[in-house]
């Protein structure tokens, strides 16, 4: 009787024990199942780079970053293209390129912006005139290529007009890259720019063969030269002011030049 009643015993806390893990299991399955369902539309934004951005809150550092994009997204290869009233047109009217007065009284954001807008134009006119010579026509108003290609150079000087301002204050220097004036072997003379080295000029070899300066035996060859420049460049104008006059006996009438 002892017997039986103990094994009742044990048989009574399994069936207590395998309540309790059935209970819990089902209660982790059900907790599981709400977080999945909780992240799942989390991890489907996610696939999208700039949707996943929006998952993040505002004051989160990732959240407050903003893909950089220069156009419209609703617009895409539409950037390469004129604005539909203008197809089919032989004249399209442009106004004038920026003069560079005009850009200095820019400030350097308004600078990096335009230069943006000027380089989006200048590709859709390329793209225009490509199209132009693949069908066969002429490109309407293509002198606007021209425009927008002075402007972008005016601009890239005034820019340059404004690095050389401040090196100027702070270094000293007018040039981004300091050097001096040095002659060659051959006397010629150019513009030497500095360079760092990780070793001493004394003890750097590859700098010791460069010889910055001429052997006195080139200098009758270099006066040579200069007599040579000049023997030709007299020549050349003899030979312009010899065709003139034969232009101006042939044509009496004919108009001269303002040179």
């Amino acid at each position: 009787m002892a017997a039986s009643s103990s094994a009742g015993r044990v048989l009574t806390l399994c069936k207590q024990f395998q309540n309790v893990f059935r209970i819990s299991s089902s209660i982790n399955t059900q907790h599981c199942t709400a977080t999945l369902t909780r992240y799942q539309p989390r991890l489907y934004r996610e696939t999208s780079p700039l949707a996943a951005l929006s998952c993040y809150s505002p004051t989160s550092p990732v959240g407050q970053c903003r893909a950089l994009h220069t156009t419209v997204c609703r617009r895409g290869l539409e950037e390469f293209f004129d604005l539909p009233e203008n197809w089919g047109q032989s004249d399209v009217k442009s106004g004038a390129p920026w003069t560079a007065k005009q850009l200095r009284t820019k400030s350097n954001e308004d600078l990096h912006k335009l230069w943006y807008v000027l380089l989006k134009e200048k590709n859709m006119l390329l793209t225009l005139q490509q199209e132009s010579r693949r069908q066969k026509v002429l490109m309407p108003s293509p002198e606007r290529i021209r425009k927008v290609e002075r402007s972008l150079i005016r601009l890239e000087t005034v820019v340059n007009e404004r690095e050389t301002a401040l090196r100027v204050l702070q270094t000293g220097q007018e040039k981004g890259r300091p050097g001096t004036w040095r002659k060659n072997v051959f006397g010629y003379t150019y513009w030497y720019r500095f360079k760092e080295y990780a070793i001493p000029w004394y003890m750097n070899k590859r700098y010791k063969r460069k010889r910055f300066y001429t052997p006195k035996f080139v200098q009758p060859h270099i006066r040579l030269r200069i007599e040579k420049a000049l023997r030709e460049r007299a020549r050349k104008a003899r030979l312009e002011k010899e065709t003139q006059a034969k232009l101006e006996e042939k044509f009496p009438h004919m108009k001269v030049s303002a040179s």
